[in-house]
C-alpha cells in the first residue's frame, strides 16, 4: 500500500498565529502515540508573517482519514477553526527518503 502525505498550508488571522502553531504542535504530541503517523512537522514560514506550514505523512491514506475521525482530533479542529484565515492543502505520495520507513 502506498503512503499518503500532505502539505498543508493554514493562514491565520492576524495576531492569531501563535496560538494556531500551538494547537497544531498539540496534534504532533498526540500523533506521537499512533504508530501509522510517521511524520507530522509544524513550520512557520520567515516570509509570510501569519503562514504555518504543516508537513505529514502516515503509512497509507486510510490511516490518515481515520485519524481526522479521532474525537480529540475533531476538538482540535474545533479550537483552531476560529482562528484561521484560510486553508490549503496538498497531498503527495511519498516514496522515500531520510525520515521515512
Amino acid at each position: 500500500m502506498d503512503k499518503f502525505g500532505m502539505y498543508a498550508k493554514f493562514t491565520a488571522k492576524p495576531g492569531e498565529r501563535d496560538q494556531l502553531v500551538g494547537i497544531l504542535l498539540e496534534a504532533a504530541t498526540g500523533a506521537g502515540s499512533v504508530p501509522e503517523c510517521e511524520l507530522y512537522v509544524v513550520n512557520v514560514s520567515e516570509t509570510e508573517p501569519e503562514t504555518v506550514w504543516v508537513t505529514e505523512v502516515w503509512s497509507n491514506a486510510e490511516a490518515h482519514a481515520a485519524s481526522l475521525q479521532d474525537e480529540a482530533t475533531r476538538a482540535m479542529i474545533q479550537r483552531a477553526m476560529p482562528l484561521i484565515a484560510g486553508v490549503e492543502s496538498i497531498p503527495i505520495r511519498p516514496v522515500g527518503g531520510k525520515g521515512i520507513k
